[in-house]
């Protein structure tokens, strides 16, 4: 027997029972964050309720976005130009509404989070900065499994400089699916001396582990390295404390667990060790410059103090309307409360998964809640079992070669949800 304890409810469970529908119904109605649901909007399907299980893919549209664009429409309809003054929310300094929201998220001051581009977009940015190599040192350390646009990114930039065999791939021991802390910190002190950066996935994609960030930045700095990680399966997702672990630099999207929309404004960090370095490279456009003297027009580059330094382009203001609708959403629910719901919620789905297990399936996303957020991943040898799945109006997706991935978000996913789900699973598996 073993004890389930969700916001102060408690079920006793024998080894040979399920949990019923009624507990789950139970968990939620003793859950404080259940009227987050009601916020955002969940696809139409036919014939039914639908199970959206892809927030690591493309986060629910909150409610009031469309309002918040429709404001930022209306503004440009009736004053034009005048808006980046005017507007309800002045254009010019837009991004401000976010950047320290965005900061709480992923743990950071605000004066070294920033809001523009995109996810690879800023990476690329990051990497003219941060990887500078040299005779001695020039390796970039990278998980084999890396998301393709991190491989690609990283890989151009190798080129660039005219460095041949320099990425050292990470990959899990033999029989195994995920990466051990000890065997990356291993790697690191045995080529220290090589190694110009060390970029991670803050959580990998395909498998759902989330690093030990901090662990991983203390080797790399003890080593010399420059220390860097994607956020974007870790943004809104997992406890993140950038400046407090130390950590060099991060970009991430913001369409996925921060419900940004399609396309969404990325996000950068830049510890304040570095965003007040100014003779650091980097590629710089007029965004970056002096505010002060900005529309002075003046031909020598002056970075802003601090992250806003590496903007280089005009707000994109739309797309940063719908971004600011969920981060107040984030901002009301707080993260702490988000992560403790999540950790419940995945484990929940753990447990159930395990009881309808079979030869077909299994979970290959770390069991340890310290090392995944929301999302499990799960290794199938029927590709079909995927197939049969959405054929029953659950969102969930595949990445090649066998693995589906279920990601239930705290913010608008139920504990009804997790239990309808493995129904689901379990009648598509006989």
């Amino acid at each position: 027997m073993w004890t389930l304890s969700l916001y102060g409810w408690t079920t006793m469970m024998m080894n040979d029972q399920t949990l019923t529908i009624d507990s789950a119904t139970e968990m939620d109605a003793a859950d404080p964050l259940r009227g987050f649901r009601e916020r955002f909007h969940f696809p139409q399907v036919a014939g039914g309720e639908l199970i959206y299980f892809t927030g690591n893919s493309l986060g629910l549209m909150p409610k009031t976005a469309r309002g918040y664009v429709e404001q930022e429409l209306k503004d440009w309809e009736t004053l034009g130009v005048d808006a980046h003054m005017h507007a309800k929310n002045p254009w010019l300094s837009y991004h401000e509404l976010l950047n320290e929201r965005m900061a709480t998220i992923v743990g950071a001051m605000p004066n070294e989070t920033i809001m523009m581009n995109s996810l690879t977009v800023n990476l690329h940015f990051l990497l003219v900065s941060f990887y500078r190599p040299t005779t001695e040192r020039y390796k970039i350390v990278i998980e084999k499994s890396a998301f393709p646009s991190d491989q690609y990114a990283v890989e151009s930039h190798l080129r660039f400089h005219a460095q041949n065999s320099a990425l050292i791939e990470l990959t899990p021991r033999t029989g195994e699916s995920t990466l051990r802390t000890e065997d990356i910190i291993e790697i690191i002190e045995r080529e220290g001396d090589s190694i110009a950066l060390v970029m991670l996935g803050g959580v990998n994609y395909l498998t759902g582990q989330a690093f030990d960030m901090a662990a991983i930045t203390k080797a790399g700095h003890r080593a010399g390295a420059v220390v860097g990680f994607d956020l974007a399966h870790a943004a809104g997702n997992i406890e993140l404390k950038m400046h407090d672990w130390g950590v060099d630099f991060a970009p991430w999207c913001s369409y996925k667990y921060l419900n940004g929309g399609p396309g969404a404004v990325g996000g950068a960090f830049i510890h304040e060790r570095h965003s007040n370095n100014f003779d650091l490279p980097r590629f710089a456009g007029w965004w970056g410059h002096n505010k002060e003297r900005r529309f002075l027009m003046e031909p020598d580059f002056q970075p802003i103090p601090g992250a806003e330094g590496w903007q280089t382009s005009n707000p994109a203001v739309l797309p940063m309307a719908a971004m600011r609708a969920s981060l107040e959403i984030f901002e009301e629910a707080g993260m702490p409360a988000l992560i403790e719901k999540s950790r419940k919620l995945t484990g929940y789905l753990q447990s159930l998964i395990d009881e309808i297990a079979d030869e077909r399936i299994n979970i290959i996303t770390p069991r340890d809640p310290n090392q995944r957020g929301c999302q499990l991943s799960i290794r199938v040898s029927d590709r079909g079992l995927h197939e049969r799945i959405i054929a029953r109006s659950v969102f969930a997706d595949w990445r090649e070669p066998d693995v589906i991935r279920v990601a239930p978000a705290p913010l608008y996913n139920s504990f009804a949800d997790v239990y309808r789900f493995a129904e689901i699973l379990r009648d598509c598996l006989i």
